[in-house]
């Protein structure tokens, strides 16, 4: 547990989200009794977060699964990287992005940046 320990008194503030999980909590809980007051680790429960997540992976999920067998690491990051940002394009979550245009013209303006 000491290997954990030493890099966090360095951070002086620390959120973590996690679900209802009771191992989860019991960790981070144990973690927090060992290090001093101020590094302590503000913890966030949200009871279906894991559900949260995947639902909003799905899609990504879903065009990976016929990829599989990427011939390197970097290939496989590059491309899953692109499809998490045309994702984020079509949900509107960029910022600059116009919600009267197609995801089509929005990437392109993205582009054109």
């Amino acid at each position: 547990m000491r290997s954990f320990v030493k890099p966090l008194e360095r951070i002086t503030f620390l959120k973590v989200v996690i679900d209802k999980s009771g191992s989860n909590t019991a960790a981070l809980d144990d973690l927090n009794t060992e290090i001093s007051e101020d590094c302590r680790i503000m913890v966030f429960q949200i009871k279906y977060l894991n559900n949260i997540v995947e639902q909003d992976h799905r899609f990504i999920k879903k065009r990976i699964k016929p990829m599989l067998g990427f011939k390197s690491f970097h290939s496989a990051k590059i491309t899953i990287t692109g499809i998490e940002n045309i994702r984020m394009i079509q949900k509107r979550q960029i910022i600059g992005a116009n919600d009267n245009v197609s995801t089509f013209e929005n990437f392109a303006m993205l582009i054109a940046l």
